[in-house]
């Protein structure tokens, strides 16, 4: 085969450089959220405005277009890899160019400020102190999908899609939701009332020490593989992974009457560090060495938390060391009672607490509560009352106050519309996923039961992680799983833990 050509090479060059600047404002990004004071709002916002205003740039520069038109001429002298970066260079590069570099600048400002003022109006129930702002994101964000909308042909709302999951369409998720609203709320009802006429859970008594807690969920996170000398545990309003590959930051929340709520979300959010972790060393500074979308992100985390820490097997693995340091006795810390307790299906108000069954609905409804903002179909306004009436009509409950309402999620404020779906995506892929490795690793269930996770890691290592985006989503499921992206595996799997068990 014949050396790359001296165009890619410098695209590598420049992507790097990119990436560098990615990594910077991801490090800001998570700095903002753990430990900057309220008063340093304005001064990051301008410091994340200005990394993205030098990444458009290098990405706008007139050079990149001519480099990548050089590139494409000689694609023949690359190997797989370099094809399928110098391909996600254009996609990149396609998105970075169909929007003007002062309204990527605005939005930048925009979104960081209102991230902000976000978490003030969170803690005060105060939907009106946060109106302004996040009408002022919403409209920077219809602009920038109307200008994407016209270079990629298709809807603003697919455009917007397309950056967390490339390749998926409202059609492809319209067809999978309607079939789980269809499934769900019989499933629903089937297993409330399974639940019922079992013995009633028994909540452990807190109060919990938070250091306990930290510990616990550290000592799962190393049993899970999760590489410590990359990464950290901190916490923060709301959990979520950020960093780069090889400085992975996660954060978590701490209840002290309720130790499950942390342990869950550590474990979730490490089902997106060891995705992170595991990634393509060698091209981790360019565009195929990145995580694929987030429909694959996200059914790692699920993955982890929904289909393996939550079932008995891993539960049987866990409970000694959990009673242990908390000294829990009687028949509250009991595997089964526990297992009930993880278990227990509830229509609720908050997303990340929901269950695994309940969980899709508070998808859809964002789903489409983002959908109607984009359009203008529904004004910021007006977001309060279009949310209750979802709520109460999807799962039967009406939030006292808006901070257990809208005002619950960051995804917004911080400009993510789009972003939604991948949850439920991402936990269909889980199950088809996790069905896979389960039937291709030997002695698996007792594995899991005595901690071993390496041959559990090595699988997703080599069929999912490595592979980062050298292909495409609906190929990798394929080829891990032996299909494409459906709601059968998941179905299957809700089936056999809440009726069948």
């Amino acid at each position: 085969m014949s050396s790359p050509s001296r165009s890619y090479l410098k695209l590598e060059t420049r992507f790097s450089r990119l990436s560098a600047l990615s990594g910077a404002a991801a490090i800001l990004q998570w700095d903002s959220a753990v430990i900057m004071p309220p008063g340093g709002s304005s001064a990051r916002a301008e410091q994340m405005a200005g990394l993205t205003v030098l990444s458009h740039e290098l990405l706008n520069h007139s050079e990149t277009a001519d480099l990548l038109d050089e590139a494409e001429k000689t694609v023949s002298d690359l190997d797989d890899w370099q094809r399928a970066n110098l391909k996600e260079m254009r996609h990149s590069w396609r998105h970075a160019t169909a929007i003007a570099p002062d309204l990527a600048e605005a939005h930048s400002r925009a979104t960081s400020l209102c991230e902000m003022q976000w978490r003030q109006a969170r803690h005060d129930n105060d939907f009106a102190s946060l109106s302004t702002s996040l009408t002022e994101v919403v409209n920077l964000t219809q602009k920038i999908a109307a200008a994407k909308a016209n270079v990629f042909k298709t809807t603003p709302y697919d455009a917007l899609l397309d950056e967390y999951e490339p390749g998926c369409s409202s059609m492809i998720i319209d067809r999978l939701f309607a079939d789980l609203e269809e499934f769900l709320p019989g499933f629903l009802t089937d297993v409330q009332d399974r639940q019922s006429s079992e013995p009633p859970v028994i909540l452990p008594n807190g109060p919990f020490d938070e250091a306990i807690q930290k510990r616990l969920g550290r000592d799962f996170m190393t049993a899970l593989g999760f590489d410590f000398n990359h990464g950290r545990l901190d916490v923060s309003h709301h959990p979520f992974t950020g960093g780069v590959a090889d400085d992975v930051r996660l954060t978590t929340r701490y209840q002290a009457e309720d130790f499950t709520e942390s342990l869950m979300g550590t474990l979730h959010e490490t089902g997106h560090a060891l995705y992170e972790q595991g990634l393509p060393k060698k091209w981790g500074t360019q565009p195929v060495g990145m995580a694929r979308g987030m429909v694959l992100h996200e059914s790692q985390s699920l993955l982890v938390e929904m289909q393996l820490s939550r079932g008995h097997d891993f539960m049987a693995f866990t409970l000694p060391q959990i009673k242990s340091a908390f000294n829990g006795q009687g028949p509250a810390w009991e595997l089964e009672n526990l297992q009930r307790l993880y278990l227990k299906v509830e229509p609720g108000l908050i997303r990340v607490d929901a269950d695994e069954v309940t969980y899709p609905l508070h998808v859809i409804l964002r789903y489409r509560l983002e959908k109607a903002l984009l359009s203008g179909d529904l004004s910021v306004a007006d977001l309060p009352g279009a949310w209750n009436s979802g709520m109460q009509s999807l799962l039967g409950i009406t939030p006292p106050n808006d901070t257990m309402g809208c005002l619950q999620d960051i995804h917004w404020p911080s400009g993510a519309i789009g972003y939604f779906p991948t949850y439920t995506l991402g936990a269909l892929a889980a199950a088809q996923i996790f069905q896979s490795a389960a039937s291709g690793i030997e002695d698996f269930s007792e594995k899991i039961q005595d901690g071993r996770f390496q041959d559990l890691l090595r699988w997703l290592r080599l069929h999912i992680h490595s592979l980062g985006s050298s292909t495409s989503t609906d190929e990798i499921l394929r080829a891990a799983t032996g299909g494409p992206l459906g709601s059968a595996a998941f179905k299957t799997h809700l089936q056999a833990r809440y009726l069948s068990r």
